[in-house]
């Protein structure tokens, strides 16, 4: 067993097998994206890159869900144009775009081992992993236009991944699908019986790979990507931060929170 983080972090970091894993710990929310999580995930990506025991990172959770996408109880604390007292939607905004691009600019190949459930943020967090192996647990849903927001942020490692037709049906009907049909989309690298093999599997490919190579490759692989981050991330952010101060999300969220389809969800009136 390698060296650990301390215990009141949200993201555990552990090296073992030549590995540093970062496990995403708040299963109390379903492991929601918040500012200190983020932050803790940051922590640990930096971490991972000066460590000479790992030549891989590997990305995992605590509990049944890997990331329920943002956490709704913050972001509905900030209310209407950030005005209460969680942080502005901005804030939170870039605070996502750069955990996915710190995911995506590690030195060393991120691979994500998933058996639960990935919604809406969630993707950016696998969207910008090397390697993603989801087990039978495993469900997906690119909910955002459920509560009345959109996916913008993840767009931007999404789309690079997707079909266009394939696109439109996930990320506008937000509908729910399984670890083989991501699989099949391309959203992950394989839809497998045991994650934790095959994540092992995969770490011991790697160790045959220089740290050099490694890097570089990388850099070659996500460039097009990182060129549409410096397009359009400043955007993208500002279309989010609007959004999720706009009376739709917030009654999205509201319904969310309270268990409850939204106002545009119920039965329309009979004449």
């Amino acid at each position: 067993m390698g060296e650990q983080s301390a215990p009141d972090t949200l993201v555990r970091y552990e090296t073992r097998g030549g590995a540093a894993y970062l496990t995403l710990d708040s299963p109390h929310n379903r492991n929601a994206i918040s500012a200190r999580l983020l932050a803790d995930l940051q922590a640990g990506l930096d971490r991972a890159a000066g460590d000479d025991v790992a030549r891989a990172v590997v990305l995992t959770h605590a509990g049944t869900t890997f990331c329920a996408g943002a956490d709704l109880k913050e972001a509905a604390a900030s209310g209407p144009n950030g005005s209460g007292a969680g942080s502005d939607p901005k804030s939170r905004t870039l605070a996502m775009i750069g955990a996915m691009r710190g995911i995506i600019e590690c030195p060393k190949p991120v691979v994500a081992q998933v058996d639960g459930h990935v919604r809406a943020g969630g993707f950016g967090l696998i969207g910008s992993c090397d390697f993603v192996f989801a087990g039978p647990a495993s469900s997906f849903a690119v909910t955002e236009t459920r509560i009345g927001v959109a996916p913008a942020m993840v767009s931007l490692v999404l789309l690079p991944h997707l079909p266009s037709r394939v696109a439109s049906t996930l990320l506008l009907t937000g509908r729910k699908f399984s670890a083989a049909e991501a699989a099949g989309y391309g959203l992950i690298t394989a839809a497998v019986d045991d994650p934790a093999a095959a994540v092992a599997e995969q770490l011991a490919e790697l160790q045959l790979c220089s740290p050099q190579g490694l890097r570089e490759t990388k850099r070659i692989l996500w460039h097009d990507v990182l060129e549409s981050f410096d397009r359009r991330a400043e955007a993208l952010a500002d279309q989010s931060a609007r959004l999720f101060g706009s009376a739709e999300s917030v009654e999205g969220i509201t319904a969310f929170l309270q268990k409850r389809a939204p106002s545009w969800a119920e039965p329309a009136p009979a004449d």
